[in-house]
């Protein structure tokens, strides 16, 4: 029997992507297609039990030890910093975190820029970087009415075609990072299932044909 690894996937379109990866890679879980109400599949052939979570919460699963690996957005990591390993860019889930305005939109350095966005930390370091001054605004959701209402002068936020910005005459200025799927594992897990975690990872880095963290 190979040993277990318990893997946090994220739910919704992405989870689904991701999984269709592991299952490439040898580590399929058939149970996990099934339509039914189970929250852990399991496959003891393949040495996996897989279980789905909110994607905000990948890595607070890979980081109590409660999953030796996962599945988190570069957003999340560099957001809120878990203590894990990262093992490997999937190259799935690409979009980017960005700068918008309302078009036509000028900087203007002499006041202090307003910030909208749920990316605090991301944002900061973004801003600190470039020694702007900044009011930050922490919003959870339609981060794009901030600046139609003038609630803020930007806002920073997750874009991938960029078409709800278009729809609310905003723009990207800038982007801030490129943001990925990353499969992540847990530190203790690294070191006493190394060689399951670390075969995992050979394999789905054969199947993107990307390098390894």
């Amino acid at each position: 029997m190979k040993e277990m690894l318990n893997i946090a996937l994220p739910k919704g379109r992405l989870g689904e992507r991701v999984y269709d990866m592991f299952d490439a890679a040898g580590y399929a879980c058939p149970s996990i297609r099934e339509n039914n109400r189970r929250l852990i599949f399991e496959n003891e052939e393949t040495g996996v039990r897989y279980f789905w979570v909110k994607p905000s919460d990948v890595a607070i699963y890979v980081e109590r030890g409660a999953a030796d690996v996962g599945v988190a957005g570069k957003d999340i990591l560099l957001e809120y910093a878990p203590d894990v390993y990262e093992l490997l860019d999937l190259k799935t889930g690409v979009c980017r975190m960005a700068v918008a305005a309302p078009e036509g939109f000028r900087d203007d350095p002499r006041r202090t820029l307003r910030v909208a966005t749920k990316f605090t930390n991301i944002a900061k370091s973004y801003y600190s970087a470039l020694g702007r001054d900044i009011d930050m605004i922490r919003l959870n959701g339609s981060i794009e009415l901030a600046p139609i209402l003038g609630l803020s002068d930007v806002i920073v936020d997750i874009v991938e075609t960029g078409a709800t910005l278009r729809e609310n005459h905003l723009e990207v200025i800038d982007t801030v990072v490129p943001i990925s799927a990353r499969l992540i594992a847990n530190k203790a897990s690294s070191k006493f299932k190394d060689g399951a975690i670390a075969a995992l990872s050979r394999a789905l880095a054969d199947r993107i044909g990307a390098p390894q963290a």
